[in-house]
């Protein structure tokens, strides 16, 4: 039973992005989730190639993994959050972010590019914000599948995919592209998912690409440290062990940069103890069924 954990940058906002990496590396996580942003490998600012070059050589050094996040607040609009969208009447800026996020995922070897579908705006039917998603996915998907980058779409809650039923009708009205994968956060299973944590995560477990993971509660969108929300972390995980996923499941706390080393030592801890718990518990199952 494996898992290999890594950290979000988002959670290191107050670090540079260089500084942050080592901490993340020295505390023993195998990989990081890198959000693209303006003081974290800007897509946007000067001599980008450079940049990603020694970005990944330090990446290979350190030995981290990683995937690539799209999920900056601010980025794209001083004024406006996550805007605009792929549902937006102007979707362009988006649309070009998340190529330009392809194609450094593609240069630093990630393992995914991750991104979700954005608040349908109140004046746009949800007929034509889901024609507007499946034909900005399309465009995204064909950018991907002609870098070999693989995509992990994101159910967020409160956006128009915002369950694992509501990415089975988008990767379904996409027609199933190759590159078309899951990204699932383990807490927003508890927040908003109709069945239990273990069985989103068998439910999700062949289309899994990314595994974000949080603690949250009942109908409360909002990232906790672990052990003060309501996710079955031994459960959860033991059931992500089972699914066979092998890629990074990455510790996602945006809003503790504060204190981000002390709260990322205490997650790695945490998590730790919960794999061992999920371990011991299918140990248990086993030898009581070899009893029989």
């Amino acid at each position: 039973m494996s898992v290999r954990f890594g950290y979000g940058t988002n959670g290191f906002a107050n670090h540079r992005l260089e500084d942050a990496l080592t901490v993340i590396a020295d505390l023993g996580y195998e990989g990081v989730a890198l959000t693209l942003d303006h003081q974290h490998l800007d897509p946007y600012g000067p001599d980008l190639p450079r940049r990603i070059d020694a970005l990944a050589a330090r990446l290979d050094r350190l030995g981290l993994a990683v995937v690539v996040e799209t999920g900056a607040r601010y980025l794209l609009d001083p004024w406006h959050k996550h805007a605009p969208t792929l549902l937006d009447d102007e979707p362009a800026l988006r649309l070009d972010f998340l190529r330009r996020a392809v194609r450094i995922g593609a240069d630093l070897g990630a393992e995914a590019v991750s991104f979700w579908a954005g608040i349908r705006p109140a004046d746009v039917p949800e007929a034509a914000a889901w024609d507007r998603l499946v034909r900005g996915c399309a465009e995204v998907s064909a950018a991907a599948d002609a870098a070999g980058v693989l995509l992990g779409f994101e159910p967020e809650p409160g956006m128009l995919v915002q369950t694992i039923d509501d990415w089975f009708t988008l990767q379904g009205r996409l027609g199933a592209p190759d590159c078309f994968g899951l990204t699932l956060d383990i807490g927003h299973c508890r927040c908003i998912e109709p069945w239990p944590v273990a069985e989103c995560v068998a439910k999700a477990g062949p289309h899994l690409v990314n595994v974000q993971i949080d603690d949250m509660r009942r109908d409360v969108h909002e990232h906790l440290e672990f052990g003060t929300g309501e996710v079955d972390f031994p459960a959860a995980l033991g059931a992500l062990a089972a699914t066979g996923y092998d890629g990074l499941t990455a510790v996602e706390l945006p809003r503790h940069s504060h204190a981000a080393p002390g709260v990322a030592a205490s997650s790695l801890a945490f998590l730790t103890d919960a794999l061992a718990a999920a371990r011991a518990a299918g140990g248990n199952r086993e030898a009581k069924e070899a009893a029989r």
